[in-house]
């Protein structure tokens, strides 16, 4: 059995070393029963710093408080005590914590010797919550880009973790804006002036070159669907001619990146969209294309009403407009010749 660039393989054994101790070669994992290898923590410290908040998935309640898992450190357990989940006094555990739920906690004591962890709930604040879970997506986000190339390579994910990711950890205080400034250094073609956050590492050209398709895979921002629902009427001579001339003039208001769109729901109500990669520029541009169309209306002695105004839409919203404007084009269907009339 030979693996290509890392020697010849010999053992059946979990894990082998490449013959030749190649600098910068990994680990392999060869027993496929088990994903073992894929075990690993967040971090590069084994155990939280006493104080710091981490995220937790609560496993069981019982009478000295709640058991938990911590998310970040490979899940090891924790508990955080009954006096530590909430400032007033407990009527109903199960209305503080849940089983299975994520949770905020800070870290009161570590005993490394142990491995004792004890928790609080009830010193956390709104703003800590909304840190710690920035900080745990963006986390989970780099372990998913690893954990992924480790599989697909038969790595130990601690060796992906210890040359990649905890470095970057230390440079740049998280691995996440490491990748994200991969990803614009690659995205313009090299030449931007921030260093390539990959190139110092100890680590093949080829390893990178997988893990940058996974970074892309992942990371790379999603294109955003941005909405408004407006009524544009005018009843003066102009009529229908001044509000095409309006609603061209807010489409003309789009870029070449993000154009916008205006279909007809029912008369007089129309759908303003565009997509983009900035929830706020999208955002900004469909009110401009509004505020035009509310300045030409005007002009033509018309009016607009904004219905709602410009907000990133969900998939389930998309189709609940594509559903009600098919009703109507049903509903306004005319029929033709006597053939389909019924009585």
């Amino acid at each position: 059995m030979s693996t290509a660039g890392f020697g010849t393989v010999t053992s059946a054994e979990p894990t082998t070393i490449t013959a030749d101790d190649t600098e910068g070669s990994f680990r392999l994992y060869l027993n496929q029963d088990d994903k073992k290898n894929l075990d690993c923590r967040f971090y590069e410290s084994k155990y939280p710093e006493i104080e710091s908040l981490v995220m937790v998935n609560v496993r069981t309640i019982a009478d000295m408080g709640a058991y938990v898992s911590l998310l970040e450190y490979n899940n090891i357990e924790g508990l955080i005590l009954l006096s530590e989940l909430s400032r007033r006094r407990i009527r109903s555990i199960n209305k503080l914590i849940r089983v299975g739920r994520n949770e905020v906690a800070m870290v009161l004591r570590v005993d490394k010797e142990k491995g004792y962890i004890d928790l609080s709930k009830r010193r956390v604040s709104p703003e800590d919550v909304a840190a710690c879970e920035d900080k745990f997506n963006k986390a989970k986000a780099v372990h998913g880009v690893l954990r992924h190339l480790a599989e697909r390579r038969k790595f130990y994910l601690e060796d992906l973790y210890d040359r990649i990711a905890w470095p970057l950890y230390r440079k740049y205080g998280h691995a996440y804006d490491a990748f994200k400034i991969a990803l614009a250094e690659e995205g313009q073609g090299g030449s931007s002036d921030a260093e390539d956050p990959f190139a110092t590492l100890n680590v093949p050209a080829d390893v990178i070159d997988e893990l940058k398709t996974y970074i892309r895979r992942r990371l790379a921002p999603q294109p955003i669907k941005i909405r408004a629902d407006v009524e544009v009427s005018c009843f003066t001579y102009d009529g229908i001619d001044a509000i095409r001339d309006a609603l061209f003039a807010g489409i003309a208001v789009g870029t070449e990146n993000s154009p916008i769109k205006i279909r007809l729901i029912a008369p007089p109500i129309y759908v303003l969209s565009t997509m983009t990669l900035e929830k706020d520029a999208g955002i900004a541009l469909l009110q401009k294309a509004i505020d035009v169309i509310l300045e030409k209306i005007s002009e033509k002695g018309g009016k607009m009403d904004v219905k709602m105004a410009p907000k990133a839409v969900s998939l389930k919203e998309e189709t609940e407009l594509q559903a009600m404007m098919e009703r109507l084009e049903l509903e306004n269907r005319e029929v033709e010749g006597d053939d389909d009339v019924s009585f």
